[in-house]
């Protein structure tokens, strides 16, 4: 997107880069979409958004995410938001978005006849909407994060420029979010619930079933646009993605798994996985979410990829974590034992540590008990 800043205005370009600035220096990424809010509508003026991280290894949205001048609290709402997304073809779905070269695009310049597109006939003008500007927020080919802005009924379109502003951003704000997914700090121990959490949904994204397990990882997630519920249990914006996900490719219409890994308030990582039943007759049911703990297996591609660490880094330290030598992990990767210290030497300067033990610590450790890296080598510092 280089040359669409050089194309910039000095001033607007000049404010795009001190929202770059500003939101390199929040907490986390809750306040990486406050703060872009609050900068990108002075730029690209909207009157609602949805803003949300995802999972880079699915693309589904996961915790924190913000909503913005636009309805989705109720639940008929929120479902069929999602629904839409994953069960009906249209223009800019977010999974389109995720994979063009340019990583945003509003719905009137890509449709030219809004007719054409079932979401803007059938649920954003009901809801006061009349155009929308997609972006995800992408380093390299993973998605961090996605961000729909809306305009209402008698505003003019998002304009080419401004759509080309926003995808000038979809690196720097991935980016953002990629870095505040690393850990924060040790968690002083586990949760007592740590079993397996049991919900079910019927076809239509209603909350019919949750055990208390379910319900005690609920309470533990972070605080962002929640569904209610005739159990009185809130369910988050982000988790109906995955039931609606599950839906599509048990209808063969998703092209991906629908699991999504999201950290608590207090840092520890779960998984939530959906699948959808079949009745004897083999017709779809309802679908059932599991959260659990998530395995060390399945954190490792988050937690290396927030340290930037490059493919060759992140081999090396998935050997390392299961207690490779250095010539163990030469032999392995073809490499020299020379060559495997230099890595190993770059890894401890990007995650901040000075040994094998504290680098499996601050990767992994800080979230699980240690029987995980038993068999971790001490020893051998390079």
């Amino acid at each position: 997107m280089a040359g669409v800043l050089v194309t910039m205005p000095a001033d607007v370009r000049r404010r795009r880069d001190e929202l770059v600035l500003r939101v390199q220096r929040v907490d986390d990424a809750a306040d990486v979409f406050a703060e872009t809010s609050t900068r990108l509508r002075r730029l690209v003026p909207f009157d609602a958004a949805v803003w949300l991280s995802t999972d880079p290894g699915t693309g589904l949205p996961t915790a924190p995410t913000l909503v913005e001048g636009f309805d989705l609290g109720h639940p008929d709402a929120c479902s069929e938001f999602w629904r839409r997304e994953f069960l009906v073809e249209d223009v800019n779905l977010y999974r389109d978005v995720a994979r063009a070269e340019v990583p945003a695009a509003a719905l009137r310049a890509t449709a030219r006849d809004p007719r054409l597109s079932s979401r803007h006939q059938r649920f954003l003008r009901p809801y006061g909407s009349d155009d929308e500007l997609r972006a995800v927020l992408r380093v390299g080919d993973s998605p961090w994060g996605a961000i729909t802005l809306l305009r209402r009924e008698g505003r003019p379109a998002f304009s080419h420029a401004e759509t080309r502003l926003v995808a000038s951003l979809s690196a720097p704000l991935g980016e953002a979010l990629r870095v505040r997914a690393r850990p924060a700090g040790s968690l002083g121990g586990l949760v007592r619930h740590d079993r397996p959490g049991l919900l079910l949904f019927d076809r239509g994204g209603a909350l019919v079933s949750a055990n208390e397990q379910a319900r005690a990882w609920l309470a533990e997630l972070p605080r962002g646009l929640d569904v209610p519920s005739d159990l009185g249990v809130a369910v988050p914006m982000w988790l109906l993605a995955t039931v609606f996900r599950a839906l599509a490719v048990a209808c063969a219409r998703g092209d991906g798994t629908a699991r999504a890994r999201v950290r608590t308030r207090r840092g520890l990582w779960l998984v939530c996985h959906a699948s959808c039943l079949r009745g004897p007759d083999g017709s779809l049911g309802s679908i059932a979410v599991v959260v659990e703990p998530a395995k060390a297996a399945e954190i490792a591609p988050i937690i290396v990829q927030a340290y930037e660490l490059t493919d060759r880094e992140q081999q090396i330290t998935r050997l390392i974590a299961r207690g490779a030598a250095t010539g163990d992990i030469a032999a392995e990767l073809f490499l020299s034992a020379h060559t495997v210290r230099d890595h190993v030497k770059a890894i401890f300067g990007k995650v901040g540590v000075s040994s094998r033990g504290e680098l499996v610590a601050k990767l992994f450790a800080e979230h699980y008990e240690p029987v995980h890296f038993g068999e971790v080598v001490h020893g051998d510092p390079a």
